[in-house]
């Protein structure tokens, strides 16, 4: 009587066909982006309002102008103007972007889907490198979309009173790049905050406050310092980062690459800050 001993894999082998490669889990984390409904919808929403703000500056500075024509505007403000308004949805599109950027890990913390993310991918970081790099892009692409958009609307109404800028000029693509890069940096900081905070209520209210509530209240406050310090803030560097170009420079404005390297400070703060909590604290 013979006995038949099993053969087992090696363990090299074993190890290579359950691993889970990086290209892997930005498949992954990408179905989970475009699955999601509040994506489509805060995307819908950056693009509307980029449009609608588009059309509603145009038309208002159109008025302002007084049907002049090209005649009445200097060919050095003609540019300005179009990107003005082309990139004037990026002020209110930011908060979408910064919305979704919590959402995109709280959703997976208040439904439990973390669990089964992070058993996955048990080394954690690539799983959140992975939501970054898929939301940084989809947010830019989506930005960049939308702030064409607002070019061409912007474009079609001061036809009417001859202002046109053309899109190959420096002065008009790169404001338009600007703004995307920035719709997309604010998500890629909110998802750092929502992974720290594990909460959509909480990261939501943390990331608008940043946004919205901290210039506000630094501006009111009658202290030098206080005032020093709105430059460095989150939303201040960014919006330099696209309007840098379409306004005459003060004695203290950064230029926009000074104000990608402070936005990108506090990307990167955020980020770091999610990475080490993430690897501490249990799911």
């Amino acid at each position: 009587m013979t006995t038949t001993t099993p053969q087992l894999a090696h363990p090299s082998q074993r190890a290579h066909s359950t691993s889970l490669s990086f290209g892997g889990v930005l498949r992954s984390e990408w179905i989970k982006l475009r699955s999601l409904r509040s994506t489509t919808w805060s995307y819908l929403i950056v693009i509307a309002i980029s449009l609608g703000m588009a059309l509603i500056m145009s038309l208002s500075m159109g008025d302002m102008n007084g049907g002049a024509g090209a005649s009445g505007v200097p060919a050095a403000e003609q540019d300005s103007l179009i990107v003005q308004s082309s990139v004037f949805g990026v002020f209110f599109g930011q908060l979408v972007a910064g919305v979704l950027g919590v959402l995109v890990i709280s959703g997976e913390y208040s439904t439990g889907m973390i669990r089964s993310t992070l058993t996955a991918v048990p080394k954690r970081l690539p799983a959140l490198a992975a939501k970054a790099v898929v939301l940084f892009v989809a947010t830019f692409v989506v930005g960049l979309l939308a702030n064409l958009g607002a070019y061409i609307v912007s474009s079609i109404v001061f036809a009417g009173i001859d202002v046109s800028a053309s899109l190959t000029d420096p002065a008009v693509y790169l404001p338009i790049l600007g703004g995307a890069l920035y719709l997309a940096l604010v998500a890629v900081f909110a998802l750092g905050v929502g992974t720290m905070l594990r909460s959509s209520a909480g990261g939501i209210a943390a990331v608008l406050g940043l946004i919205l509530l901290v210039p506000t209240v630094l501006q009111m406050i009658p202290a030098e310092w206080a005032h020093d310090l709105i430059p460095y803030l989150l939303p201040s560097a960014g919006l330099g980062i696209f309007t840098s170009t379409t306004a005459e420079p003060t004695a203290d404005a950064f230029g926009a690459w000074l104000n990608l390297l402070i936005v990108l400070a506090w990307v990167g703060a955020s980020i770091a800050g999610a990475a080490v909590l993430l690897k501490r604290r249990d799911a």
